[in-house]
């Protein structure tokens, strides 16, 4: 059933609760629905640093994603999908609060000490879909800030996920190469012994506590830049930890765990409404697959965990199917950013890329402002309600929040999420007319065919992670129609199509 007959039945559901008398919400005061009704569960799988081209479904050749391909070939597969950002703090705020990242100057990956990025008072998805009566849950990544920005890790952590609309979150508070390398359920670090309490410090280390320069002989995973820091489980960290050893994680178990949290809270919640953000690690470093997987993929540890990340997914299908749920969820499927192979760690997945390309084609990856910074995989799916097709509309995961409020009768301003539910499902092929994406506080603009990469000072490559950034001296311009791969400047030779361009880019930054 597609959404204008959806919307048809709703009318009608609405009129017998009119004529019984019964009051309707508004945008004030919202009634939670009836047990199971017409509101669908809604499931968001983000994964971390997946790009463009890493997916069978997306052209990969080298590497086969079964399950994350049936998601595209049952549902509506788009070739103009964006995050917001090339980058992984900015995506997550825009996706969860409908507004640009770049309004927000604090929006940057931030340490895992770092304070709630999201206002407590600020509108998000989980807060918009709690209005009529939704569950709501997050299990997996966080990486938007913690507490104050003082957090005892040893107590309650406020805010946190829960503050900001989330009934139940199970998550790491950063990155898996970030301290603290713990689980935090509820604000609350998970099999903490307050004999052993945990101490983080992103300045400096805590003395005589070893770290990867200190220590190298007790590495089983070398660094290559950054991440030089404190050691857990072998692998060298991003910042300083101290204590809480009962609560470390096991890296090579983390997939499964978030899996097994994800399926059990379907099992627990199936019979009410309920909205899911499961925020998958992988492929971000450290790459750690489980053993069945290690080898399975041929490209190293990055191909290893895509896969695992896949097999994840079919399993996780699986339960919302035996459950009975699974004709009544939508799920939207998307990356936070574009790709990056060598980020922090020696681990093969250069040596081994052979002929996989993670970008697809396009041009630039994680930390760029060229296509393959945000355009992602991007992926909608309701069985027997979404027909299946592919779309090249441009569609961008800061949309989610107005588009999921149209859908449960919820509708009110936001500052830049926009309305394309019909295109979500597949019944419209009209997507936004412009988008500004970001990276690393620099922005450029999609309009149409057509994208625009301002003027700005910086380094046009990224030499770290072997990544063009975008940046130059000059304006760029690029029709992606007839240049995919963007090799062609425009600026010069088209005045007036460069004119239009920085036009509308500065109306809409105002």
């Amino acid at each position: 059933m597609g959404y204008s007959k959806l919307f048809k039945s709703s009318l009608f559901v609405v009129s017998i609760m009119v004529f019984l008398g019964c009051k309707t919400g508004s945008k004030s005061e919202v009634n939670p629905p009836d047990i199971m009704n017409q509101n669908p569960n809604i499931v968001i799988i983000y994964l971390d640093d997946l790009g463009y081209g890493d997916l069978s479904c997306y052209g990969a050749t080298e590497i086969k994603t079964p399950n994350i391909d049936a998601l595209a070939s049952g549902g509506v597969k788009f070739t103009n999908g964006y995050a917001t950002s090339a980058t992984c703090t900015p995506s997550r705020f825009a996706l969860l609060t409908g507004v640009y990242p770049w309004r927000n100057k604090d929006a940057q990956i931030l340490p895992g000490d770092a304070p709630l990025l999201i206002d407590t008072k600020q509108q998000t998805v989980p807060k918009l879909l709690s209005k009529v009566g939704y569950q709501t849950a997050i299990i997996g990544k966080w990486h938007l800030g913690l507490g104050d920005g003082f957090v005892n890790w040893n107590e309650t952590i406020k805010p946190s996920p829960n503050e900001v609309g989330f009934d139940e979150s199970y998550i790491l508070a950063a990155t898996q190469d970030r301290v603290p390398t713990v689980y935090i359920e509820n604000g609350n670090v998970v099999n903490l012994d307050k004999n052993d309490p945990i101490q983080v410090n992103y300045r400096m280390n805590f003395e005589g506590e070893p770290t990867a320069i200190s220590n190298p002989e007790m590495l089983t995973m070398t660094w290559h830049h950054g991440h030089n820091n404190s050691i857990v489980n072998g692998i060298p960290r991003i910042g300083f930890m101290k204590g809480g050893d009962s609560a470390k994680w096991s890296d090579v178990d983390m997939a499964n765990h978030f899996l097994v949290k994800a399926q059990n809270y379907i099992r627990t919640h199936k019979e009410k409404p309920f909205f899911l953000y499961y925020a998958m690690q992988q492929p971000h470093v450290p790459r750690t697959p489980h053993p069945r997987f290690v080898g399975k993929s041929g490209l190293g540890p990055r191909g290893d965990v895509i896969l695992e990340a896949d097999w994840c997914i079919g399993e996780f299908m699986k339960t919302l199917k035996d459950e009975g749920v699974l004709e009544n969820t939508l799920i939207v499927f998307s990356s936070d950013n574009g790709p990056v192979l060598n980020d922090g760690y020696y681990d093969d997945a250069v040596e081994k890329l052979g002929n996989h390309d993670p970008k697809g084609g396009l041009r630039g990856g994680k930390y760029s402002l060229f296509e393959a910074g945000t355009r992602v995989p991007f992926i909608t799916y309701w069985k027997d309600h979404i027909t299946p097709s592919v779309s090249d509309a441009i569609v961008c995961q800061m949309d989610l929040l107005a588009s999921f409020g149209k859908l449960v009768g919820v509708e009110e301003n936001t500052t830049d999420s926009q309305n394309f539910l019909s295109t979500l499902f597949g019944e419209s092929k009209k997507g936004r007319d412009h988008l500004i994406i970001e990276a690393n506080s620099k922005t450029a603009l999609r309009s149409g065919d057509w994208i625009l990469i301002p003027p700005y000072k910086g380094n046009a490559m990224n030499t770290k992670v072997g990544t063009e950034t975008g940046i130059s001296l000059e304006y760029k311009l690029f029709n992606l129609k007839e240049d995919f791969g963007q090799k062609i400047n425009l600026a010069k030779s088209n005045p007036d199509k460069l004119k239009e361009m920085i036009l509308v880019f500065e109306k809409l930054k105002q």
